[in-house]
């Protein structure tokens, strides 16, 4: 950012990790070179992480706590997979979208009242982003602590790792302890940063899209404001021609984030079925193991972490597309409340009325973000998650205690 106005603590943090999984934007040869070697230990963390997960599956099947845990890490991984898989087919495209979002949100000129739309949702996206990198990053140190806590007054033949790896080594014995833990930390980490950096961004673009419909709100609620100003009959043939001349370009402001919208539901629908397929799923066995008795403290707190995460991340995921659609719906209320009444009936008069009646009535369609297509989400689909959620929860509770 150029100054302390333009900065934006939600965009920051957001670059950060979006770089560090090597998804940000690359200005010159030796960026695009690191954001490569980022792309290539990201996916080989990815995949070396669910490889040992499906096989810690194999060999804990039986046992009730492990499984549910080893479970856990699947569904958790599979999810950062069905995001990354996607971005990666789109990533030029999600490129695109970032320098369009930079160009034309971020570092765009505004008067007073318009920037302080703009600063309401920075402050929104910073209240969004932080608490869930915050639960993210707090579920990741959990689990690196979680060791440290259980190995309390254990023999060095007797320790755990915050994974098991199910090989024929000493891994409890140094220093194979040590090499082991510091590799399983690092991938943590870097797993825990794909789980929340892309969430992040789809958030903070949603939002500032929507703000942009607001602005537009603004600008054609007041587009007829200046033939009040005009008193003289010879100056509002003028006036209605200036009024004419900005209403084009409020229909191709329009125009660019209708298309914007469009590549952005492109980019992320695959994404989104894939969370509203697995939250249910997430949600459900994270509050049974927060709840079951067996269960050590330390994993509890692990899953108090990553529930809280998951309700965090549900929340800004739904009410960023719910605010996607309402705001493009109200352009046409906007439109309506302008002044077209006072317009007067020469050529530029008619055409304005003709023009507003067609940005109403396209008005209409709201933009908005599906799950492939199959069903829009917006904040209903919060509440159908959890109350999904809540279903399994009962079925898995209920066939655990006959067992």
């Amino acid at each position: 950012m150029n100054s302390k106005r333009d900065r934006d603590l939600s965009v920051s943090v957001t670059t950060f990790y979006m770089k560090f999984v090597g998804f940000w934007l690359a200005s010159n040869y030796a960026e695009k070179r690191w954001r490569n070697i980022a792309i290539s230990y990201t996916l080989f963390t990815i995949l070396f992480s669910i490889s040992n997960e499906t096989r810690s599956l194999y060999f804990s099947w039986g046992n009730l706590n492990d499984s549910m845990f080893t479970i856990c890490n699947v569904v958790t991984i599979a999810l950062v997979i069905v995001k990354l898989m996607a971005l990666l087919v789109y990533m030029e495209e999600v490129h695109d979208l970032i320098s369009y979002a930079k160009k034309n949100f971020w570092h765009a000129n505004y008067d007073s009242y318009e920037q302080s739309i703009v600063d309401n949702c920075k402050n929104t996206c910073t209240l969004f982003v932080c608490t869930f990198t915050f639960f993210a990053q707090g579920t990741t140190l959990t689990y690196a602590i979680d060791p440290f806590l259980e190995n309390r007054g254990k023999n060095d033949t007797d320790r755990v790792l915050p994974f098991n790896m199910w090989l024929e080594l000493p891994l409890s014995v140094t220093p194979y302890f040590e090499i082991m833990f510091t590799i399983q930390v690092a991938l943590l980490f870097h797993v825990g940063v794909c789980y929340h950096c892309f969430d992040n961004l789809l958030c903070i673009i949603n939002l500032h899209t929507s703000v942009q419909f607001r602005i537009l709100q603004y600008r054609l609620a007041n587009i007829c404001n200046d033939n009040e100003k005009c008193k003289e009959a010879s100056e509002k043939p003028r006036c209605t021609a200036n009024n004419y001349m900005k209403l084009k370009n409020y229909i191709q402001q329009h125009q660019g984030l209708i298309e914007f919208c469009k590549r952005l539901e492109c980019i992320f629908r695959s994404i989104v079925l894939g969370q509203v397929l697995l939250f249910s799923i997430l949600i459900c066995l994270d509050g049974y193991l927060v709840l079951m008795d067996s269960i050590t403290r330390s994993r509890r707190i692990i899953f108090a972490f990553h529930i809280s995460g998951c309700m965090c991340q549900l929340l800004m995921f739904t009410y960023s597309c719910d605010c996607l659609i309402r705001d493009s719906m109200n352009v046409a209320h906007a439109v309506y409340n302008s002044e077209w009444s006072l317009l007067p009936m020469d050529k530029y008069g008619k055409m304005l009325r003709r023009d507003l009646i067609l940005v109403a009535m396209r008005s209409q369609t709201p933009c908005r973000l599906t799950a492939n297509g199959f069903f829009v989400v917006s904040l209903e689909t919060y509440t159908n998650i959890l109350s999904t959620a809540v279903s399994y929860f009962t079925l898995l509770r209920n066939s655990t205690e006959d067992t």
